[in-house]
């Protein structure tokens, strides 16, 4: 049987071209999105922000401007959901990792959108000890029900904003969490690069980015992070060191 290939992406100019990636449709994927939930139409890419949305998801905006990113998350869902059907995700995922990957994000878009998914990453991150695997979730009661089974090498940073908060303080978990501001991120480091998600254990901030709705507090944060120049990565980077300096 010929196995259908997953697609992986090499790291942008945030990442780093080290970190491959691996996404699915924004939204769509995400059972636990709240504060973030927004969707880009399959066939027209236009968004559609969910009933709770406070700032707008960074991958619905790409998947709105770009059709062929859109194919191609659409494309992975449905080689996964094929792959759960007949019981081979698994073998699908180990075949599919490039072969020089040593650090992989699971989702810029998506989550864990079921237990049986979620499981099927942790037992790909056991079949290989030797490669990082990390993801931002708001999937936390899939974590939760395997969280004495996580590897050293499957790096989970629970995302603030979604259904099951609670969960986070209640066990204690590493989070992630999404600042209008360099003030609001507090004790926390802000990352600009991911180093914080898989190279770290403490909690750390983001700052808000993107594409938001017109008019919205996030919008206008969003303006007044561009007007200080902080706006982009590697700008971000410069605030914080200034912050701490």
């Amino acid at each position: 049987m010929n196995v259908k290939l997953l697609s992986f992406q090499k790291g942008n100019a945030k990442l780093g071209k080290q970190i491959y990636t691996f996404s699915l449709p924004s939204g769509f994927t995400c059972p636990f999105a709240k504060d973030c939930l927004s969707k880009a139409d399959r066939v027209t890419g236009k968004i559609q922000d969910g009933p709770d949305t406070q700032f707008r998801c960074f991958s619905a905006s790409q998947e709105a401007l770009y059709p062929a990113v859109r194919n191609s998350r659409w494309n992975n869902f449905n080689i996964v959901k094929e792959a759960i059907a007949n019981g081979s995700l698994i073998d699908t995922i180990v075949s599919s990792l490039p072969k020089k990957a040593t650090v992989v994000r699971i989702h810029v878009a998506g989550d864990f959108f079921s237990q049986t998914y979620f499981d099927a990453w942790l037992e790909v991150a056991k079949l290989l000890p030797s490669v990082i695997f990390y993801a931002y979730t708001k999937s936390i009661d899939y974590w939760i029900a395997r969280i004495n089974d996580i590897p050293n090498n499957f790096k989970l940073n629970a995302s603030y904003g979604g259904k099951h908060d609670s969960l986070i303080e209640q066990y204690n978990l590493k989070y992630a969490k999404v600042v209008y501001s360099v003030a609001e991120a507090n004790d926390l480091v802000i990352d600009h690069d991911d180093t914080s998600a898989y190279m770290q254990n403490n909690s750390f901030a983001l700052l808000l980015h993107g594409t938001q709705p017109k008019g919205s507090q996030a919008a206008k944060a969003l303006s007044v992070l561009r007007k200080e120049g902080i706006g982009g990565y590697g700008k971000q980077k410069k605030a914080r060191e200034e912050a701490i300096a």
